[in-house]
């Protein structure tokens, strides 16, 4: 550093002095805002605690009023927000001064002030994720609603398909109609499982209906075979007999 001094005589000299940085000025970091400007780094070891500043967030329709630390981040104001309206951070769009704000950049940076208004919007993306989740739950849900009306319609089959067989077993013939109609209406139910279109926890019901579909189909097939060899049974009965009544009658003559 050069200093111009005048002496006694009105004449100038110079003279040169030389200070080091290290031993009596302090050594200043830099950092680059946003906008481009090069400014002092904030020093993260102050005893000014950062004042509190209160935003207006305006979400569609919705109005929330939050209070965040001055030299807080647009990302640590998605998590407060997080709580107010439940939606993710990662969904969240902050939109300050008609420019969306990154989650890295600080409010007083930003020259964010008390009471200023950020808008609040939806990542499209998630919407867009919310949206086929939506489908996919219903799609979910209609499964299971089919899935169980099978089943409770395989339930009365079932019953009948117990009935037959201890019929059988108990040497009683069935009409082969009725075993016959019998597996045409399992053959319908493993029809309409095969339409549904089904996945997770709702396609393990799936197969278990049709297994009990198949496993009924199976034992009227057996019990088919079995009916036919079964005899009927003749019932007889013992009939009394009684003497035929006199073919002529005696008549008893009077004078």
């Amino acid at each position: 550093m050069i200093k111009r001094k005048s002496n006694a005589r009105g004449k100038m000299h110079e003279s040169s002095t030389t200070t080091s940085s290290t031993s009596t000025e302090d050594e200043i970091d830099c950092e680059l805002r946003p906008g481009g400007m090069l400014v002092q780094k904030r020093s993260e070891k102050t005893d000014v605690p950062a004042p509190y500043l209160r935003l207006r967030i305006a979400f569609g329709a919705l109005r929330y009023e939050i209070s965040v630390n001055s030299r807080a981040t647009f990302g640590e104001v998605k998590k407060v927000l997080t709580g107010e309206t439940g939606l993710q951070a990662g969904d969240q769009v902050l939109i300050y001064r008609g420019k969306e704000r990154e989650n890295g950049e600080y409010l007083d940076m930003c020259r964010v002030k008390d009471r200023s208004k950020v808008i609040l919007t939806e990542d499209p993306a998630s919407i867009e994720r919310r949206f086929i989740e939506m489908r996919r739950n219903a799609k979910i849900q209609s499964a299971h609603r089919a899935i169980s009306n099978v089943s409770m319609e395989v339930d009365k089959l079932v019953e009948q398909v117990s009935a037959i067989e201890k019929s059988i077993s108990n040497g009683v013939k069935v009409p082969e109609v009725q075993i016959t109609t019998l597996i045409e209406m399992l053959m319908r139910q493993a029809i309409k499982l095969d339409s549904i279109s089904a996945e997770g926890d709702a396609s393990a019901q799936k197969k278990l209906q049709g297994k009990r579909v198949q496993k009924c189909v199976e034992t009227l097939d057996v019990l088919k075979i079995a009916n036919v060899k079964v005899q009927p049974v003749v019932v007889t009965t013992k009939w009394e007999t009684f003497d035929p009544p006199p073919s002529t009658a005696h008549w008893e003559i009077f004078d």
